[in-house]
């Protein structure tokens, strides 16, 4: 879910930039990178904690 909504905001700051909107892009890219970075990190926390557990990654 959090990772889909970072490839939403990278589309619009993508769309935007186009299209001529530079501080509607800038704050996309930064809402999508920030985002993108929770993501990566809950994914770690995430693997992290199931492998302390005992179970497979996969």
């Amino acid at each position: 879910m959090m990772l889909g909504w970072a490839l939403l905001f990278f589309v619009l700051a993508m769309v935007a930039g186009v299209l001529g909107f530079g501080g509607v892009a800038t704050a996309s890219a930064n809402i999508a990178q920030i985002l993108f970075l929770v993501f990566l990190v809950l994914l770690v926390l995430s693997a992290l904690i199931g492998v302390l557990r005992g179970r497979s990654p996969l």
